[in-house]
């Protein structure tokens, strides 16, 4: 999403589906992941609104639908633009939005036409009636809502999954409205903060690039010297190159042809703070490359469930690290709100607040004087001599972080918004009496500290100072085929219609006023590069212009290598028959540091001979991501005590597997698990299910011994990971978890 609109988070919010006619659900599955977001769906079915479910497994949310239809995995793309080719063919999209605010859109025509709902159905299993149906309704329904999660994103095509679903609302014109748009659904709190504060390798804070503009942004506000920066690199190179992934860092350890893409070097320590590791495909190469590792450290309340498949006798630390309740702060909700959460008790025991072991590592490694000095610059300006945690973090964070518009996120505002939260209206966000004109959480971009929040994204029917915007102009003012990427349309209480990002240079062209003492303030500053003052975005909101521009959304990304959406087959496809007209990507090397393989994998065999049964994998409502946590909680740990696989009923007559029987689940990758069979029609005939939050158990083995005495889970079980497939998404790197091949056998 970030890089078709420029932006990355859910484009409206939750309560806002009260306004929607349409719910359209593809790869989610709120009821079991998100039950707050589903409450809210509940209540929008209640007012009227329908509720369509796309998805290969029969989920908790498929239950409570109008309508569910059973997708093939990996097919979205194909499913999108045969609801397209029926769309366009029969006149029900929306010309006068794509005229004004969409590049490219003509290139998506001419692919949506190659898909007739024949060729969809055949692609994803879906009729094609049913298409056709899906379609005319969903174009017919004013305004619709579009969400999606994991079930998109964890594939090879990922990232084109994420570009299709909101260029299928954009031919709807239902982006920019209350009741449309694309909801991502984060798993929890901070899920969109991690983001936000660069968890992704390849940017900065606020999805700032790693170029050296963006390191002297923040060499300023960190207040070191750029050559300080630099100098804890390699080199310049390194320094703007992306990192390794989440998914990809165990190639840096066990494949020695990576060294190349990493200056030279191997991994050859790891330090893991407040992430499930199990959560990642290939976790047999996890355990693998961890063994290899020098150093291992894990800070975490609970035993990461990784550290116990590791067979290491020395240097494996476990750091352990403080509660949510044990801190405080802002986290950043799946909506973009930020909200302050108050420390409910000190830490226990032996546990440390992040900033304290991080500021102990710091000193350690002989920076932590420039990583505090612009905390206590912070301090000095309030007339103080020591930095207030977490605070004057917060203060700088919201002043540096200007891209995404964070500067009206002061903790004074998000303090009093917790504190007040009852002066909110549950379905716009809107404030009451004092807090008029505000909307809950200061959702971004927040421009100022007179700034609202910006509740939906791409609404440009409203002012700026009410939280109005057009798309993001990110890509230069033309495209390389000279068209323009302004927006036709002009903003309330703006006297121009689309432009480009405000900057000092172009100011007083956009018909912005500023006397020379402003000129000399603002020098050289964009809106989103900066230091000192808001004057330049203060200005910009005055004249009625969104800081970053109005431009159009681009339905064709012309640096990427799959310039427009395109279907393409699983690495291990169910059908081996499509895979030489859908054929993968070429191998990628150096992507995120790490040589990955995609043709050649692909066309090593007809993997179907040896694994005929396509794998899917999702999660328990009664435990969270890797069920490191829920695992250790009695009680939860009692409503879901142990793995299973879903197999439907006729395959399991196949197989001469009965209800409650062991069998072995061989994967891809030359691993296997011992699991309980669950006969279900939840499945297709072709297809398994496995939940992915379990671990403690390696091929049949148990690793309880492994864990540090009173520290070990009331539930272990087989990891999904451990037979996932290899595969990864193109773009991001993102594991395919989604879609796999394996076998099965009685054990």
């Amino acid at each position: 999403m970030a890089n078709t609109f420029g932006f990355g988070g859910m484009s409206n919010h939750i309560a806002d589906m009260m306004f929607s006619k349409y719910i359209f659900i593809i790869g989610a599955n709120p009821a079991v992941n998100h039950p707050v977001s589903m409450v809210h769906i509940l209540r929008a079915k209640e007012a009227g609104a329908k509720i369509v479910v796309i998805d290969p497994h029969f989920s908790k949310t498929a239950a409570k639908a109008d309508e569910y239809h059973r997708i093939r995995s990996g097919t979205d793309i194909a499913l999108v633009y045969g609801m397209l080719h029926h769309i366009i063919s029969n006149d029900l999209h929306d010309k006068k939005f794509l005229e004004e605010r969409v590049y490219g859109y003509e290139e998506i025509i001419k692919e949506a036409m190659k898909y007739t709902p024949e060729e969809a159905a055949n692609i994803t299993g879906i009729p094609a009636d049913e298409i056709r149906h899906i379609a005319e309704d969903m174009a017919k329904a004013k305004p619709a809502t579009l969400i999606w999660n994991q079930g998109l994103t964890q594939h090879t095509v990922g990232t084109s999954n994420t570009r299709i679903m909101p260029i299928l609302q954009m031919f709807l014109g239902n982006m920019g409205k209350n009741g449309g748009g694309v909801n991502i659904l984060r798993g929890h709190d901070n899920v969109q903060g991690s983001s936000d504060m660069a968890a992704n390798p390849d940017v900065l804070p606020g999805y700032y690039s790693l170029a050296e503009s963006s390191w002297r942004h923040f060499a300023k506000h960190w207040q070191v010297e750029y050559e300080w920066l630099l100098s804890r690199f390699k080199d310049k190179k390194m320094m703007e190159s992306p990192g390794f992934a989440h998914s990809t860092w165990k190639f840096g350890v066990i494949d020695e042809e990576n060294a190349a893409n990493n200056g030279g070097t191997m991994i050859r320590a790891l330090v893991v703070i407040g992430t499930g590791m199990t959560s990642v495909s290939l976790l047999e190469l996890q355990k693998k490359a961890m063994d290899k590792l020098e150093l291992v450290v894990f800070i975490d309340p609970y035993v990461n469930d990784l550290a116990i498949y590791s067979d290491k006798t020395d240097n494996i630390f476990l750091l352990p690290a403080a509660s949510q309740m044990e801190s405080s702060g802002s986290v950043a909700a799946t909506n973009r709100s930020y909200q302050w959460r108050s420390k409910v008790m000190e830490p226990l025991f032996e546990c440390r607040e992040d900033q304290e072991i991080l500021f102990d590592f710091a000193k350690r490694f002989g920076f932590l004087e420039e990583l505090q000095r612009s905390l206590y610059k912070i301090a000095q300006a309030d007339g103080r001599k020591e930095f207030i945690w977490p605070e004057d973090a917060t203060t700088e964070l919201t002043q540096a972080v200007r891209s995404i518009g964070l500067q009206g996120m002061s903790p004074k505002r998000l303090k009093a918004h917790q504190e007040n939260w009852h002066m909110f209206d549950k379905v716009t966000l809107a404030g009451k009496g004092e807090f008029e004109g505000e909307y809950y959480g200061l959702p971004w971009p927040c421009w100022s500290d007179k700034h609202p929040g910006t509740p939906v994204f791409y609404n440009d029917s409203i002012p700026v100072m009410k939280g109005g915007m057009g798309f993001r102009v990110n890509w230069g003012d033309t495209s390389p085929d000279g068209q323009s990427m302004f927006s036709a349309r002009t903003l309330p209480n703006a006297k121009i219609a689309g432009h480009s990002f405000v900057s000092a240079a172009n100011a007083e062209s956009l018909g912005i006023k500023l006397t020379s003492e402003e000129k000399k303030a603002i020098e050289g500053s964009t809106f989103a590069l900066g230091y000192g003052n808001n004057i330049l975005v203060e200005k910009a909101l005055e004249a009625g212009l969104c800081p970053y521009g109005n431009g159009k959304a681009r339905a064709v990304v012309w640096n990427w290598y799959d310039k427009i959406p395109l279907h393409r087959e699983p690495l291990h496809s169910i059908r081996p028959d499509l895979v030489a007209k859908y054929p993968t990507f070429p191998d990628k090397p150096n992507h995120y540091r790490a040589n990955i393989k995609y043709q050649s994998r692909q066309s090593e065999k007809d993997w179907t001979k040896e694994f005929p049964i396509n794998m899917l994998s999702g999660r328990l409502v009664s435990h969270m991501g890797t069920g490191t946590e829920t695992r250790s909680a009695k009680y939860l740990a009692e409503v879901h005590s142990e793995m299973f696989i879903e197999i439907h009923p006729e395959k399991a007559k196949e197989l001469n597997v009965k209800d409650g029987d062991m069998v072995w689940v061989y994967g891809t990758m030359g691993t296997r698990a011992l699991i309980k069979a669950k006969l279900s029609y939840r499945v297709d005939v072709n297809s398994v299910w496995v939940p992915q939050n379990f671990s403690g158990m390696e091929q049949g083995q148990s690793r309880l011994d492994k864990y540090p005495e009173g520290t070990a889970a009331y539930a272990i079980g087989e990891s999904a990971n451990m037979i996932s497939s290899y595969g990864f998404d193109y773009n991001s790197a993102c594991p395919e978890t989604k879609c796999g091949l394996c076998r099965i056998e009685k054990a």
